[in-house]
């Protein structure tokens, strides 16, 4: 290279390398199993009291759910609020077993090409343990099945039934899969009698083939969510979105946006933590002021509710205390709705946690 070129190349790198330090680009992180973790320890926001000892309710259900031979999506995700939710006599069911067939980067739950058939005794079973428990509303959530022909949608629309037969003032929400995005299937579910369909979106879409199942895409996403909202307009929808993996503002704000147009009504938000060093590291730990910056900011886009906070889960109990006082027609009071956004600190500590799949 002739050494005047070569000086002209040389003064436009230190120019740009001077602009990049006076106004960095902003970073697209995509996370990666192999990435560095933050630095320094885990945040002082991560806390809860331990479950509950013997004779607790927390115990209760404990043996409840063992005798049933049921499954939790709390046990199987490693979710840190069981203690704080199963005192308060809320556990999420985990339907059609407790293998799934898909292998989401962010989720504890195992995986399996060919997992057990269908138990179709489980939502006699199912039915039988809530309708003890004396709860007024429930999660139910379930692995995907792509091995079985309608993906589970006709079991989890018996369970509806069961549940609904068992006690007919009982709210049901179900945390569906995608179900293929076959709108006959979530159609299915959608109108099998329950008042709260949920399908997590789970992260924004730029990073959606890197931290979800190959099978799971954003698009396909909010179609369910659309789907079911036709199906059955009387539905509340809802969905769940983790943060601390490598997503930008803007494209936070684009996510809610797309739930809002696809019918949205409840959205929650909470903290992305590596369950095992086989799955995806945490890229930031988000700080509870930062979560309520989204929380004023989704509301301020008209969902009906927002949960938002480090542990805050798809399932976590302060948006079922909203949710049922929107299905019963009340108001809601200001202590439902502080019950998530003022405690984040208090909600629960220990191993990782995705949000329910």
């Amino acid at each position: 290279m002739p050494r005047g070129r070569r000086r002209a190349a040389v003064a436009l790198l230190a120019c740009a390398a001077r602009a990049m330090v006076e106004k960095p680009l902003p970073l697209r992180v995509t996370p990666s199993t192999t990435a560095p973790m933050p630095g320094g320890k885990r945040p002082d926001w991560f806390k809860a009291k331990a479950p509950g000892g013997p004779g607790s309710r927390y115990q209760r259900l404990r043996e409840t759910i063992d005798a049933g031979k049921l499954n939790t999506v709390c046990d199987e995700a490693a979710c840190p609020n069981a203690g704080e939710c199963w005192e308060g006599g809320t556990a999420t069911i985990m339907l059609l077993g407790d293998a799934c067939t898909r292998g989401c980067r962010f989720c504890s739950v195992k995986t399996s090409r060919t997992p057990a058939a269908l138990d179709a005794d489980e939502p006699r079973r199912t039915a039988e343990a809530v309708a003890a428990w004396g709860l007024d509303y429930v999660v139910v959530t379930s692995v995907d099945r792509d091995d079985v022909a309608d993906h589970g949608a006709a079991h989890i629309r018996t369970t509806v039934a069961e549940l609904k037969k068992a006690n007919p003032d009982l709210l049901v929400e179900v945390l569906s899969p995608d179900l293929g995005g076959d709108a006959d299937r979530v159609r299915t579910v959608a109108t099998s009698g329950l008042e709260v369909f949920a399908h997590n979106v789970e992260t924004v879409e730029r990073l959606t083939p890197r931290v979800r199942d190959r099978r799971a895409g954003y698009r396909q996403t909010m179609q369910v969510l659309k789907d079911a909202k036709a199906a059955a307009p009387h539905l509340v929808t809802k969905s769940s979105i983790m943060l601390g993996l490598g997503e930008k503002d803007d494209e936070i704000r684009q996510t809610m946006v797309d739930l809002r147009d696809a019918g949205c009504d409840v959205v929650t938000f909470g903290q992305y933590l590596r369950p095992t060093k086989r799955h995806l590291k945490v890229v930031d730990y988000v700080t509870p002021e930062k979560f309520d910056e989204w929380r004023v900011e989704a509301e301020a886009l008209g969902f009906l509710y927002v949960a938002s906070g480090p542990l805050v889960r798809s399932s976590y109990r302060a948006g079922e205390l909203f949710v049922k006082n929107v299905l019963r027609g009340r108001k809601p009071s200001t202590r439902a709705v502080n019950l998530t956004v003022s405690r984040p600190a208090a909600q629960a500590a220990a191993a990782g946690a995705p949000t329910a799949a």
